[in-house]
């Protein structure tokens, strides 16, 4: 339980067992106080403090079954699952029909992820709790284990059953959404919100799920009507603010979305996210200089935050203004050098401005942070061909062909490439490839390797290409 000022008494019990450890003074508590104690600091992330009192506990009740399940949750949290095994079995040689000594067993065959046999032994756990609550606690947890099993339909049963004893627990709320999300049932979820909003009305967080859920089907006016009630229901709540300024953006109507926006910095602290949509929806209107200001205050209120800097870099992109964008782009490469979408701009912009070396750089470190699109492997590629770098050039090919095997674009390339390193069988071999698999990309080889076209080789080639 939680201590509060108008509980004296666990109050007094937690002064005292404080006070208690920083002197040599042994206080005697009885188990229920130590219980209290315990929970209190697990409550608040004490866990030193709370392995202490567990400690004191059960030098004073070394029998107290309710502190030695504490000492589990500890063990647990601690990853000593084979301690807290070894209680377990001690204590249900006692109590076989404590339900909590089969969720913490079930908490730990979850860390083994034995998902099924977590859930088997929350089911034991089911059949001796007596109270409505505790039985809401145990669907929860089984709903979590179906999720971790990805078995969906299993945990949305679950989640249900939370809602059927309080209709107010929003968390088995997001969740029974979540498995429809996941199962692709959007109408689905959309009559389970109508139905639960017909018992509960004035539920902002199911008008602003039931928004997402017309949001997901661009039934955008729908979605701008929940928005709506969500807003009526708390006008507080800034996510409704949010999602009905991002539906407005949709239909190209920006002041709106603007005001929307701009409501959620006056109801909280100011929000990167926020600042950055304004940003997006002043410079699709025209307003360039409001436009980039809101960029700036982006990128200052939350420096860690991608979208913005790649907001502010694409700006001065698409004004042409190159030499800006690489200076912002190499700010953000300096708070995070392992965005891989930073690295990706980095060597766009350096390609347009003909800095060669450095845009091959930008190409490798994006694709050595998982960004594997064609057009940047055949990038990569053009700069090392038009830097001399042949056999460099070759060897991202041959990596580029193992995620996109026949393709006519890295066939053609490898073939002049290898001409060019004197590999002339391999250069056949290619050139044929491509011929086979696409015969209109043949201008590779006229526009990258014009000196290789008079090879006789591939003057036959490409002849019997144009007779056929």
């Amino acid at each position: 339980m939680e201590f509060s000022h108008r509980d004296d008494h666990n109050n007094l019990s937690l002064t005292r067992f404080e006070s208690m450890l920083k002197t040599n003074n042994v206080l005697f508590f009885d188990s229920n106080e130590f219980e209290n104690i315990i929970q209190h600091y697990l409550e608040n992330g004490k866990i030193a403090l709370a392995k202490k009192a567990i400690k004191m506990g059960l030098q004073q009740h070394p029998s107290s079954t309710n502190l030695r399940l504490y000492k589990t949750e500890i063990c647990i949290l601690e990853n000593d699952l084979e301690k807290a095994e070894e209680i377990l079995d001690e204590l249900y040689e006692l109590e076989p029909s404590n339900e909590e000594i089969y969720i913490q067993k079930a908490s730990i065959l979850s860390k083994k992820d034995q998902h099924q046999q977590a859930i088997n032994a929350l089911m034991i756990a089911l059949e001796f709790t007596e109270d409505q609550d505790d039985d809401a606690d145990l669907f929860s947890l089984i709903g979590m284990e179906y999720l971790f099993l990805e078995k969906y339909a299993d945990a949305l049963s679950y989640f249900e059953k939370c809602l059927e004893i309080d209709m107010h627990d929003y968390s088995a709320l997001y969740n029974i959404i979540f498995c429809f999300d996941y199962l692709n049932k959007n109408k689905e979820a959309i009559n389970f919100l109508n139905n639960y909003l017909d018992e509960n009305p004035y539920c902002e967080v199911a008008w602003h799920q039931l928004g997402l859920q017309f949001t997901s089907l661009k039934e955008w006016k729908k979605a701008l009507a929940a928005f709506d009630f969500a807003i009526i229901s708390d006008d507080t709540f800034v996510g409704a603010y949010l999602e009905k300024g991002k539906v407005l953006e949709k239909l190209k109507c920006y002041n709106e979305a603007i005001e929307f926006y701009e409501m959620t910095l006056t109801l909280d602290e100011p929000t990167s996210f926020a600042l950055l949509r304004i940003g997006h929806c002043h410079e699709k209107m025209g307003n360039l200089d409001l436009a980039v200001d809101f960029y700036y205050k982006t990128v200052h209120e939350d420096p860690l935050l991608d979208k913005g800097w790649i907001a502010i870099t694409k700006f001065y992109n698409r004004s042409k203004n190159y030499q800006k964008a690489l200076y912002y782009i190499n700010k953000a490469i300096n708070i995070d050098c392992e965005n891989v979408a930073y690295w990706k701009l980095y060597a766009v912009i350096n390609h347009r401005l003909n800095f060669l070396e450095e845009a091959e750089v930008g190409y490798k470190k994006s694709l050595d942070y998982g960004n594997y699109e064609l057009e940047t492997w055949i990038s990569r590629a053009d700069i090392l061909t038009n830097l001399g770098e042949y056999e460099a050039s070759i060897i991202n090919l041959m990596q580029a062909a193992e995620f996109y095997p026949e393709n006519a674009e890295i066939e053609y390339r490898l073939a002049g490439l290898n001409f060019m390193v004197q590999q002339n069988e391999k250069g056949i071999f290619h050139l044929k490839n491509g011929v086979l698999i696409n015969q209109e990309y043949q201008f590779i080889i006229k526009e990258l390797f014009p000196s290789i076209t008079e090879l006789q080789a591939v003057k036959n080639i490409i002849a019997v290409t144009e007779k056929s």
